[in-house]
Formats: C-alpha cells, structure tokens, sequence
C-alpha cells in the first residue's frame, strides 16, 4: 500500500508540474501561430522522444528527460544545443520581423502569470491553510544568552519592522521576520518592536545554523521563535500533569499569572519554579478552567534532574483559513522575487544562488504537500508562487530564456536588420551553457537535501520520562503519538 500511495502522489506531481510547463509553451505556440510563424515541434520534456505525433506540419513529443519543454522555432534564435536539429519540412520560410520575435517571447511568460492568477482566485476562494507563525509578528520564545536576549527582546514582544522593512508576519515570503532578517545587508539586524504599548529600537547580530555535512549553507537568522499556544499534546501516565487533570488538545494560556507566548516558555519557568505548586489557566473545549500542578523530578528519562509536569507538547501549530485576494499573492511573490534577485547581486548580502531550488527541489516541494493534510489548498498556492517565479525568471535578459530572445529582438530592431547566425549560435551555445550549469548546481543542493530528509540521525522518539506512582494516578494515558516533541 505504502508503495502505490508513493506512485500516485509521483504522478500527481507530475502532471501538475507538467500542466504548468504545457500552459507555458502554449502561449509560445498560440503566438507563433497567430504571428503566422513555423512551429516546427512542441515537445513536453527534453531528450530523446518517447512519443511523438505529427500533426499538419506540427511534430508534438514527449521526451525522456523530465524537466521543462520546448516548441521549436526555426524563425527564432536557434536552440539546437537543447532542442536538437530542426525537422526540415522542404519549405522555404519568410524572415520574421523583430516584433513578431518579442511577442512570441513575451507570451510564455503572459500564459505562466494567467495562470498563477487562475490558481490565487481558486485559492482566495477556498483559502490556504495558515499557522500562527504566518499571521503574528509576536515573540514566542527568545533563546537563553543569545543576542536576542541580551539585546533586551522578550516573550511577548511584536516586531514592528526589521531594518526599516514593516512586517506582517514571522515566517514566510515577502514581508515577513524571517525573511527581512536573512535577506539584511548589515553585519547588524535593526528591530523596532512595540511592548506594553512603547516602541523600542534595537540592534542585534544575527546568526547562523552550523551546516551538517554537505547541506546548503544556512540563511542567517536570530535566535528567536515565533508566538505559538502551548497546546497539550500527549499526558505521561502517571505524572504530575496527570493528576492535575490536564488533557490532550488542553491550551495552557497563563501558569502562576505569566502569560505563555510558547510552550518552551513552560521550561524556563518550571526551571525557575522547581518543586513548588503551579497554578496553570487552561482552556478546554472554549472553556477557561484554573488547575493546579506540582511539578516533580522523573525517576528516569532524558534530563531526568530536572522539574517536570510530564506534558508532550502537540507538534503542530494551530491552523485558520485565509483568503488572500489574488493580485495580493502574486504582488507578494513578486516582491519577494525582487528581494532574491536584489540580494543575489549585492555584495553585501550572504544570500547566495545555493539557497534557490531548481526543478528536483520543485518536485520533492510538490510531493511533500500532496501528502500534507491541507494537501489541494498548499499545492494551489504553491502553483501561484511557481507560475509566477517561472514568468520572471524566463524574463531575465539571458541567452537561451525569453528574456535573451527579446534582448536579441531589440537589437535587431536598433540594427534595423538581425544579427549574424554565427553571433546568435555563439550567444545561445553560451546562455545554454550557463543555464544548464546553474540548474545542475543548485540541482546537487536539492539532491542533497532530499538525502537529507530520507536519513535522520538519531532516535525519531524522545526517551519516556517516568514519574512516582503517586496516590491517585489511575487516569489512563492518551495514545501514544509518532512525532511528538520532548516532554516537560
């Protein structure tokens, strides 16, 4: 069973990453018709063909390589170097004026940009799931000596802007913490955040993650975590947390009056607090209810020296439904891709073209949200940012992409007549070059990463903490869960 439910979330991937390659090539292709053009061959994947049918003058193919497509052009800047040889029809075929050229180029791009509008209405109409990292810009937890800590940030506290940037959220794309702070061009990171109603200004040094093995190097960042609610996850029978008559799914809003901004918060104050009775203001089902809970010393378990209640904490963020209108998705993917190139080309930044993915971490992307739970919502919004990036992308003035046709196409038109073949050839050879070296490079870094997550060091379990019996431990225990993170 695990087998075919692999094979089918593989080929679901792949007729939608290939649908959105067929949208892209057939505004090529409507264009070159409509401009009265020589459409020698339209082919979904490169390589050799595996299927392929002629139609009129038309060869339409299926390669064997699956990434990307083509329709084949003779008119345009040759593309033997990936199309191979253009299929000789005994036609003569009538020059092309430099307009005709930009048009066609310019159409692939238009269809992927239509598209990615048609996927943000679907998904303005049905929503996309969002976390509360997506929607706050509150701090949830700052870590113990860091420079966040140091520099004054606490639980509690929301981030007003990063660098002068505003922010909406804490993670994600376009204006969001995480991501002004990894895209900042200082050695320094300037938080302007609002506590108890005051702004303050501060100005800390950001970090980065140590990279395991071969892994792509990691975005620098502070150590810092977004707002999230202490859901109850899983009660150890017999514990403390048990006998105060805590439940799975149980929020822990405040304990001893602080308010709880993330369930690491519960750490630092049961290592403040020891052995002493807490008093814990939990809501169940809507309904606030005040608990008391003495923490206690495990006999045994991972840091077994320390207060514990005997709560694993749910691993999964709590979950709403937005609905963001469709040019306000694509605005933001656009600026978010400003952002990216902007940083690539600065020498001050350390964003570097190992961080972007190219088509194996698309499709591993794709494979990992059609096995979510929200799997249609994520994989509709994921084709927003996708169509929109590949529009972009295939823009850039470099030889071989669109961009480098309507690059060539404006020269001609300053000329007032084309260039020479050997000079379009020499050109194309090189873009094709350039092109097909960057995707196999940022390819390793996706390959890597795949590796990466099929191998996990370690135990996939943390050990159980064991607790005194007690006098009135005969609650029995929620099932145990898979994923669960280490218990307090």
């Amino acid at each position: 069973m695990a087998a075919l439910r692999f094979i089918g979330v593989l080929l679901e991937v792949l007729i939608l990453f290939n649908s959105i390659i067929l949208v892209h090539e057939l505004g090529h292709f409507l264009a070159a018709r409509w401009r009265g053009m020589v459409v020698d061959r339209f082919s979904i994947w490169f390589g050799k063909p595996l299927i392929q049918k002629k139609v009129g003058h038309v060869v339409f193919s299926l390669g064997t390589i699956p990434f990307g497509g083509f329709v084949s052009l003779p008119q345009m800047a040759p593309m033997e170097v990936l199309e191979g040889r253009v299929l000789q029809n005994g036609e003569p075929m009538r020059p092309v004026g430099a307009l005709d050229k930009i048009i066609v180029s310019v159409a692939g791009p238009a269809f992927s940009l239509g598209l990615a509008f048609l996927f943000a209405t679907i998904v303005w109409w049905v929503g996309t799931p969002t976390s509360e990292a997506e929607s706050t810009t509150v701090v949830g937890y700052v870590e113990k000596g860091s420079a966040a800590a140091q520099g004054g940030l606490k639980p509690g506290d929301k981030i007003i802007s990063v660098d002068g940037h505003a922010v909406d959220r804490f993670t994600g794309t376009g204006n969001s913490v995480a991501m002004r702070i990894a895209f900042g061009e200082e050695k320094t990171v300037r938080i302007e955040y609002e506590r108890e109603g005051v702004r303050k200004t501060v100005d800390l040094l950001p970090s980065k993650d140590p990279v395991k093995g071969w892994q792509r190097e990691n975005i620098r960042r502070l150590p810092i975590e977004p707002a999230e609610k202490a859901v109850v996850g899983r009660v150890i029978s017999p514990s403390p947390a048990e006998r105060a008559g805590l439940r799975p799914q149980d929020i822990v809003h405040t304990i001893n009056g602080l308010t709880i901004f993330h369930p690491q918060n519960v750490v630092d104050i049961l290592q403040t607090n020891g052995v002493l009775p807490l008093r814990l203001d939990v809501e169940r089902n809507g309904q606030r209810l005040q608990l008391s809970a003495t923490p206690e010393i495990p006999l045994k378990g991972s840091d077994a020296r320390q207060p514990r209640l005997g709560i694993a904490w749910s691993p999964y963020s709590i979950i709403t439904m937005s609905h963001p209108l469709p040019w306000d998705q694509v605005g933001g993917v656009l600026e978010s891709m400003y952002s990216t190139l902007r940083a690539l080309v600065s020498p001050k930044s350390e964003i570097k073209t190992q961080q972007i993915s190219g088509p194996v971490g698309i499709l591993g992307t794709y494979f990992t949200l059609f096995q979510s739970e929200h799997a249609i919502r994520l994989v509709l919004w994921f084709s927003v940012l996708l169509n929109v990036n590949l529009a972009v992308m295939n823009l850039l003035p470099i030889p071989m992409l669109d961009g480098g046709h309507i690059v060539l196409s404006l020269a001609e038109l300053v000329r007032r007549r084309p260039l020479s073949e050997p000079i379009i050839r020499w050109v194309q050879t090189c873009g094709a070059v350039v092109v097909i070296g960057f995707i196999l490079y940022v390819t390793s870094f996706d390959v890597r990463d795949l590796r990466g997550r099929a191998v996990k060091p370690g135990k996939s379990n943390p050990e159980e903490l064991i607790f005194s019996p007690g006098s009135d431990a005969t609650t029995p225990s929620a099932p145990p869960a898979s994923d669960l993170p280490k218990t307090h």
